[in-house]
């Protein structure tokens, strides 16, 4: 995965700044928090009227994508 520099925010300063990492956010679309070098979450922007900016398919895929890749742990958590 190609992460732009742009958008990458050190776990420890999300954590002193997170009105930093929101702005970046809202100007950028997305943000990456990044732990070890790692990116761990992935931050994206809702519109006023909470619809995501990514199309409905986007999300299914990246849905689909993540129940593959983490359905044993979700489902450990739906216990």
């Amino acid at each position: 995965m190609m992460i732009d520099s742009n958008k990458m925010v050190s776990i420890t300063e999300a954590n002193q700044n997170f009105s930093r990492v929101v702005r970046l956010v809202a100007e950028n679309g997305e943000a990456y928090i990044m732990k070890n070098n790692k990116p761990i979450i992935q931050m994206i922007y809702l519109t006023e009227e909470g619809n995501p900016l990514l199309s409905e398919e986007a999300i299914m895929e990246l849905s689909d994508q993540l129940m593959h890749q983490y359905g044993k742990a979700y489902e450990a958590l739906a216990k």
